[in-house]
């Protein structure tokens, strides 16, 4: 039985222990002896969050298939074994060999959301890790980034040593090499990063010179020595059918986020939504093979155990073979307990005659992501969904048993009117009462509509990524204009509302699109307790305030600034495959209203056709 790195003293005073004690089914155990590379691999957020992230797990199993490398887990430790180990000095620990973080070759770090930045500074501080990257010593890990957040680095450069820019399934072997050879070589870090920095996709902050105007506008942004590269590309793998895949998926003691076989059907996404940033850093779209999909479901649930699978997509309706596996999904698994779950889907007749079919006799509720409220604002965001559809299928819906939906929108979309904050609102009223229009002995009980707005923030490698936020209050009166709208509404009784907190969308804007000139407030945030951000009981607006006035930074800057097109962006030196040239003619044909079709419909030129691969060159063989 191994050693735990807490006592069961410790592990008792603190909730769910479980967390922290390793050995779930299908974590891997290695001789750390027999192992050249040890990396920890870490989700900064709580177990339960970590465990559902199927990044975490694609990358777990692709460097244990080395047998050259051990890769362990570590989350972000709740509040209660925070203070505990900074109180008793015991240091963070990987889940499977309960060995200190500090004790490996490589800490990296998946970046999937802004708000969570402190708590990296968390992993790097409890691991007795040095929270400067220029403070790190031959014997420290190296600390490297990667994810969505990745494709702008730069709030973070202060705390990393490389960052990775795009999917891991393609340079994570050369660098793992590089570090076997330069180990056996007896050279200092600075001249592993050095040479990391030669490999496509790796990012070396320390090997870049920045400079700003006097007006705080980026300057320059250069390497800092010969033989470094002045783009660094984003890599993706093309042939997705082919890459390493989970198919013994972890299971978690604990009942984590998403408690269920997670099914990638593929990646990216043909729609082209201007605010999405998935839909632009993941092109270009490319499909996993339905026979190996049918294969891994079958996989997956008998190597976990669990009681349900969900198909993974940015729009799972896009998928070619969609149906096939679907009706594959339900004969297979029926009277065997095993529930499907369909996200993502476009609500069409045939989803709903799928989800007719896997959904309970109560039917749950449907979700409709329109976006925006009126069809102006639909076609400023491209979102290719006209009030003629969404009603249409809603209609559908209501004649085929569901009473209940969900409604999604943004607030402070570019060119946005008060007018398209009520549209919302009547929206909302147009949906209710094509149920009212039913028949009342055909109907399945009371209509129930529910509204949910978030608050939109401009993403690097968007279309939107010039456009200014609005300040915080602005926000609130936005929501406010809704909610009164829906008091309005002839169908009012049916209608609900939900918003987003305004305070954590102005932040996570500041950091969407900042520079490396942040990295100085957010440890003097960590340094004042900031700590779980994403987590409303825990963010502590008053605090980052403080911390930005002491460290000079004025976020408005960075959050309520509409950049010039000509401007020089933190993120220009990543080739993240959608051209600068085709982000601007989106953002300009936004502000004209205009429309751009799907990537099956009309190649729009984004500049993902360089990868030739996935839909760019499915129909005929050409970009």
């Amino acid at each position: 039985m191994k050693k735990l790195a807490l006592s069961d003293e410790l592990l008792l005073s603190v909730e769910k222990p479980a967390r922290y004690i390793g050995s779930e089914i299908n974590s891997v155990q290695k001789d750390p002896e027999a192992v050249g590379i040890r990396f920890a691999i870490c989700f900064p957020d709580v177990y339960e969050i970590g465990m559902s992230h199927l990044g975490i797990q694609i990358l777990y199993e692709m460097f244990n298939r080395r047998e050259d490398v051990w890769c362990e887990r570590v989350y972000s430790p709740w509040m209660d074994l925070h203070r505990l180990l900074k109180e008793q000095g015991i240091p963070l620990f990987a889940l499977e060999s309960q060995d200190p973080i500090r004790s490996f070759d490589f800490l990296g770090v998946t970046i999937q959301y802004e708000m969570c930045y402190t708590n990296i500074l968390q992993i790097l501080d409890l691991s007795q890790i040095p929270m400067l990257a220029q403070e790190r010593g031959d014997g420290d890990p190296f600390v490297i980034g990667g994810g969505p957040c990745a494709y702008n680095p730069e709030p973070l450069a202060d705390f990393f040593d490389l960052f990775y820019i795009g999917e891991g399934e393609t340079s994570y072997d050369a660098l793992f090499d590089l570090y076997n050879s330069w180990k056996r070589s007896g050279e200092g870090r600075a001249a592993f990063l050095r040479q990391a920095a030669r490999i496509p996709g790796i990012y070396v902050p320390s090997l870049y010179r920045v400079e700003y105007r006097e007006d705080g506008a980026l300057k320059r942004f250069e390497p800092a020595e010969e033989g470094v590269p002045k783009k660094v590309e984003k890599q993706a793998v093309l042939d997705l059918t082919g890459a390493a895949y989970p198919t013994k998926p972890l299971v978690p003691f604990v009942k984590a986020t998403q408690d269920r076989v997670v099914l990638e059907i593929q990646r990216g996404c043909i729609r082209g939504c201007r605010f999405c940033q998935a839909g632009m850093i993941y092109r270009p779209t490319r499909e996993k093979d339905v026979e190996t999909l049918k294969q891994y479901a079958s996989l997956m649930l008998q190597n976990s155990g669990h009681e349900e699978i969900s198909l993974s997509s940015l729009s799972s309706s896009d998928y070619t073979d969609l149906k096939e596996l679907v009706n594959y999904l339900i004969e297979e698994f029926h009277g065997k307990g095993v529930n499907i779950s369909l996200p993502s889907l476009r609500i069409d007749a045939f989803s709903l005659d799928v989800m007719g079919k896997v959904q309970d006799v109560k039917k749950s509720s449907l979700t409709f992501a329109p976006e925006a409220g009126s069809q102006r604002l639909r076609d400023v965001i491209n979102k290719g969904l006209t009030e003629e559809v969404i009603l249409e299928g809603a209609r559908k819906a209501f004649l085929g048993g569901w009473q209940k939906v969900k409604l999604y929108f943004m607030l402070g979309l570019p060119t946005e009117t008060a007018k398209d904050q009520e549209a919302i609102a009547e929206l909302a009223n147009l949906i209710a009462a094509r149920y009212y229009e039913i028949p009342k002995e055909q109907r399945n009980g009371k209509c129930q509509i529910t509204i949910s707005t978030s608050f939109f923030v401009p993403k690097p490698f968007t279309p939107f990524q010039w456009a200014g936020m609005h300040p915080k209050e602005h926000y609130l009166t936005s929501a406010r204009t809704v909610n009164e709208a829906v008091k309005r509404q002839l169908n009012r009784k049916s209608i609900r509302y939900n918003w987003h907190e305004a305070d954590v969308t102005v932040l996570e804007g500041v950091f969407a699109r900042g520079d490396r000139r942040l990295g100085a407030a957010i440890l003097r945030a960590y340094e004042k307790g900031c700590l779980f951000d994403a987590w409303s009981d825990y963010f502590h607006y008053d605090a980052w305030t403080e911390a930005f006035f002491e460290t000079g930074i004025d976020p408005a800057f960075y959050a309520l600034r509409e950049r010039p097109l000509e401007e020089l962006l933190p993120w220009d030196f990543i080739d993240a495959g959608v051209s600068k040239e085709f982000l601007k003619r989106e953002y300009e044909n936004a502000l004209a209203e205009k429309t751009t079709k799907n990537c099956r419909e009309r190649c729009s030129g984004c500049g993902a056709g360089k990868y030739q691969g996935g839909v760019c060159v499915e129909h005929t063989g050409e970009v």
